[in-house]
């Protein structure tokens, strides 16, 4: 008999819907949407599937219990009253985190003391020893209070999962591959339509699309917390990562072009597009971006321009937004769909987004504009 487990995926606030619609796309129909998480019914294996192919999402937690709590008693006794032994082995390391947001506990030093206690108290019992050396596998345990419900998860990922683990160079200013992934599928780019990022800097989001293209999983060169838990067989983790690799899709041409004008940033880039295992599939120029041409007739133009708080002054990012509206007005049947910070970017750009949705790249606050262009004629 499978094990029915909750898992929550965590996600930046705008995005629970993308990640939703992904793990729905894995088979499971179970799903919830939350503020920055996704909470759905599954087993094990899926575990395994999740950290894999989830492109948008933040990380993966194993659900073990949620209740009120407004005292430190009500915490401790919930806490303890839940299976961690059925979860955590003997010599497992449980360090815990916490995070508190309109709730009555709003001590999280506090919160964290207690649960560490709990759960040592619910396995001294069970496992009937007075000492944990904790030596084992990580099973890093969250308890997250949000108006007086507190969420105990335990991490499945380790390091967030927009580090995917082709990134050798770093930009002054990274887009993480997740929120690059999210840009891409709400684009409704397919590896049938022409992609040009003009801004590209390290690659993301032609990398991104390259491995969207190819059906290649985000996880597949990176390992996972979760690989060393004695309760996930070994066997999951071959089948997922085989099932992986099968999904692979590798007699496809793709259009995916990456311009910038510094050509220290697209070395960069190219080592990155290396690493992924996608170099044949993106054309990279060194080019600035008023240089855009293509003989596609239709495509799309997804890129992350400057903000002007890091990389350069506020007024001249604001001429690079007037100038952006006039040259890619030329492509008049491609779409663009563009992340900026900046309150007047419309005006700037000189014409009105059919549609814009408000996201965070890291803490800045950004819009996604989108400029939908005319649909190809069907054939």
């Amino acid at each position: 008999m499978t094990q029915s487990i909750e898992l929550i995926a965590t996600a930046t606030f705008g995005l629970e819907a993308v990640v939703a619609q992904e793990i729905k796309d894995l088979g499971y129909e179970n799903v919830k949407v939350e503020n920055g998480r996704v909470v759905y019914a599954a087993d094990m294996k899926a575990i395994c599937r999740s950290n894999l192919w989830l492109r948008s999402a933040d990380r993966v937690r194993l659900k073990v219990g949620e209740f009120k709590a407004t005292t430190f008693d009500e915490l401790f006794e919930n806490t303890k009253a839940l299976p961690w032994t059925e979860i955590i082995p003997a010599n497992a390391a449980f360090p815990v985190d916490g995070k508190s947001v309109k709730s009555t506990l709003y001590s999280i030093s506090d919160c964290q003391a207690i649960v560490k206690k709990a759960v040592v108290e619910s396995m001294r019992t069970s496992f009937n020893k007075e000492w944990f050396e904790e030596s084992g596998p990580l099973y890093r345990i969250e308890v997250a209070l949000w108006k007086d419900i507190a969420t105990l998860t335990i991490d499945t990922s380790g390091p967030g999962l927009h580090k995917r683990g082709y990134r050798i160079e770093k930009s002054s200013s990274p887009l993480r591959e997740n929120l690059a992934a999210a840009m891409i599928m709400l684009a409704r780019w397919n590896p049938h339509i022409p992609l040009i990022d003009p801004f590209c800097g390290a690659g993301t989001i032609p990398i991104e699309a390259a491995l969207m293209g190819r059906n290649i999983a985000p996880g597949m060169q990176r390992n996972f917390v979760s690989e060393a838990w004695p309760n996930i067989s070994k066997s999951f983790w071959k089948e997922a990562r085989e099932e992986a690799s099968n999904s692979a899709t590798k007699d496809i041409s793709l259009y995916i072009m990456g311009m910038d004008s510094d050509p220290r940033v697209l070395k960069n880039a190219r080592k990155n597009a290396h690493a992924a295992g996608v170099e044949n599939d993106i054309h990279f120029q060194e080019s600035s971006f008023n240089k855009i041409s293509s003989r596609k007739k239709y495509g799309k133009i997804i890129c992350n321009p400057p903000y002007g708080e890091r990389q350069g002054d506020l007024q001249e990012v604001e001429g690079l937004y007037k100038e952006m509206g006039k040259i890619f007005s030329e492509l008049d049947t491609w779409s663009f769909y563009i992340l900026s910070p900046h309150s007047k970017f419309e005006q700037l750009f000189g014409k009105k987004a059919t549609k814009k949705r408000k996201l965070y790249n890291g803490n800045i606050k950004v819009h996604y504009y989108q400029f939908f262009g005319p649909a190809p004629p069907t054939k």
